[in-house]
């Protein structure tokens, strides 16, 4: 998910796997995610895992510092069509609701999806598109849940990645998306609309989200996978909402702890993809002292790869412990 204006998108995104009951569990702490903020922890996330693997190596102070990631509630992305993908996302918002916990999920599935970069995928056709998206709203149906939806969907289509019928077929989609979670009681919806270092004329991003149908959603969101300061969102997300009414918005500072990296000597890519010295930002909550952000919740699951775009880094999405542990230190 490349996030420069001039590039097209190597996006990192996260496919999450199913649950294990058999797998170790921590318990959260009110000291971690503020209570008031009643988002779904997963009980048997990678970082808790991790956790459990490094206090059984007599790595102690490691573990503890990674509960701070493990012991937070964080989003399950939804990216492909696999058999099992509706069990997953059933035991997802049934376990949240029985917990009296909200689910956070990211529908990652648009066709054409990060145009063709380290995430690259998605539907196969408009059809499978609808289909899918119909079935995992049904599955959400009745309980309580924030979707946010396709991140990075819609800057592709300012940013020229996406063009002409392709992407007026992708507006269309997100608009019947954003209606078809909504049709849900319990159901909040934000769509994507980038971060502040790709779009920079927030007027452009208002009116592509109106084309999408955002009026209908109950807001947008801001930053996901990326490093933009809360400071920065808060301001460029404002200039957004001022166009379509004060519309709210989310952001997702699950790593903008120190902001973003420099744009450095080896590429525009370290920008973005796993850029060293990050850290975790505001823990996720509904308490954001600003009336239009409706929270700050981690979006982008901390500790998993942007993509192998340096030697040790493993592909987009997947569980890198090290690098979450710089996140949950620096």
């Amino acid at each position: 998910m490349r996030r420069l204006p001039a590039l097209c998108a190597l996006a990192a995104m996260v496919v999450l796997g199913g649950c294990t009951s058999e797998e170790p569990t921590v318990t959260p702490s009110a000291t971690v995610v503020p209570e008031s903020a009643g988002f779904y922890v997963e009980p048997d996330a990678p970082a808790v895992k991790q956790v459990a693997a490094w206090r059984a190596e007599g790595r102690a102070e490691d573990a503890e510092a990674l509960r701070r990631i493990a012991e937070s509630p964080t989003a399950v992305w939804f990216a492909d069509a696999n058999p099992g993908f509706q069990d997953r996302a059933r035991r997802l918002v049934t376990d949240a609701a029985a917990r009296g916990q909200t689910a956070v999920l990211v529908p990652y599935y648009v066709p054409q999806r990060d145009c063709g970069g380290h995430s690259g995928g998605g539907a196969p056709d408009a059809a499978a598109y609808r289909a899918w998206i119909a079935e995992l709203a049904a599955i959400v149906n009745g309980h309580p849940a924030v979707v946010v939806l396709e991140p990075d969907a819609i800057p592709h289509v300012l940013d020229d990645c996406v063009t002409g019928d392709a992407a007026e077929e992708r507006l269309t989609l997100l608009a019947e998306a954003i209606g078809a979670f909504k049709r849900q009681p319990g159901t909040r919806v934000y769509l994507d609309a980038g971060n502040p270092g790709w779009i920079k004329d927030a007027g452009r991003v208002a009116e592509a989200l109106d084309r999408a149908g955002v009026r209908e959603a109950d807001g947008f969101s801001l930053n996901v996978a990326n490093f933009e300061t809360t400071e920065a969102n808060v301001g460029y997300g404002t200039a957004i909402s001022d166009r379509l009414g004060g519309l709210p918005f989310v952001i997702d500072t699950s790593r903008n702890g120190n902001g973003p990296a420099p744009v450095d000597a080896r590429d525009a890519e370290g920008h973005w993809c796993n850029p060293p010295g990050r850290a975790l930002g505001p823990a996720p909550t509904t308490e954001t002292g600003t009336p239009r952000v409706d929270a700050y919740l981690w979006i982008k699951r901390p500790g998993e790869s942007d993509g192998a775009c340096l030697p040790d880094a493993p592909p987009a999405g997947q569980w890198w412990p090290e690098y979450a542990l710089g996140l949950a230190t620096n």
